[in-house]
């Protein structure tokens, strides 16, 4: 059985609907998610939200992520910030490698118990008044690669642009004007557009990942660029674009999910002017055909290159305007 939380609880990278008030009151929870449509959805449910953890808690919550250094990362993190005696939870699905981050911890601390339920695990243990030296070594730190630019752990693609990416930026023709970067990760498409296209007066970086975004602001030093920390289905931008471009992402945790691309195209639609061009790349096999039939009067698809297809679109239907 599931021992009592006492004191303030952290909750590190907690989903939007997580039951948080199964654990602590809400005015005791403090809810550190750096993913924005999940921040909010959190801070609206009247919980304390932060980017990073501050201070000593009673009892801490991890919910695992795609990602097992980022996991194992936050559950350093948290045991940090956990008082000594405190009580720490780790919660995760099987599909999305409880198994292996319930390994990884037996390998360095003692584990009180483990309850299985239908799809995962939740497991607890309670912070020993030393913390091993191997648990620092979890905590991932921003990483430099190929090319200089910096990656932030956990994230999509933090070991070199995606191909898809690469693909995008060699095929694209000159742009100018006003032009955004949907899903712009780490910034590698927004920092080789900006190099290679001196038209371009504005290029806003959207981005739902703060340290991905936060990654995205030290790779890139051109004046042009403007972040933003931003749900782009959600995004409202102070004038229409003339340019969007988007490497859409593709999957929620470990499951693939088209849904997340068709929004995006939704998102493209709405910020572009008139006689605004779209440009997407995506993979292959994902159906977005459909939707950019249902967003854009005219497209066309301009390569099809080592699994990814690369799209223009332009002409909005007025009624995907905001």
């Amino acid at each position: 059985m599931l021992p009592p939380v006492h004191g303030p609880l952290l909750a590190l990278m907690p989903r939007a609907e997580a039951e948080l008030e199964m654990l602590a009151a809400p005015d005791q929870v403090t809810a550190v998610q750096g993913f924005k449509p999940d921040h909010d959805r959190l801070a609206a449910r009247g919980f304390a939200t932060a980017l990073t953890p501050e201070g000593k808690y009673g009892a801490a919550l991890v919910q695992i992520v795609k990602s097992k250094p980022g996991t194992l990362s936050a559950i350093a993190e948290a045991l940090v910030h956990l008082a000594p005696g405190g009580l720490l939870l780790v919660d995760g699905a099987k599909e999305e490698g409880i198994e292996s981050v319930l390994k990884a911890l037996k390998g360095v601390l003692p584990v009180d118990d483990v309850y299985s339920k239908a799809h995962g695990k939740l497991i607890w243990l309670t912070r020993p008044d030393h913390l091993p030296e191997a648990l620092m070594d979890w905590i991932a730190e921003p990483a430099e690669i190929e090319g200089g630019y910096i990656t932030a752990p956990g994230g999509f693609s933090v070991d070199g642009p995606d191909r898809g990416s690469e693909i995008l930026v060699a095929l694209l023709p000159q742009l100018s004007g006003r032009v955004a970067d949907l899903g712009a990760g780490w910034g590698y498409v927004a920092a080789e557009v900006l190099a290679e296209h001196e038209g371009i007066e504005t290029l806003d970086l959207i981005e739902a990942d703060h340290p991905m975004l936060e990654a995205a602001k030290a790779n890139i030093d051109d004046p042009r660029a403007r972040f933003h920390w931003a749900d782009a289905a959600l995004f409202k931008p102070d004038a229409p674009y003339d340019v969007v471009l988007s490497n859409p992402p593709f999957h929620t945790g470990r499951r693939a999910d088209p849904g997340l691309g068709r929004a995006f195209i939704q998102a493209a639609a709405r910020l572009l002017t008139p006689r605004g061009r779209f440009f997407m790349v995506a993979n292959r096999h994902l159906p977005y055909e459909p939707a950019l039939k249902d967003a854009f009067t005219t497209g066309r698809l301009m390569g099809e290159l080592e699994g990814y297809k690369l799209y223009e679109a332009s002409k909005p239907r007025r009624q995907t305007r905001a």
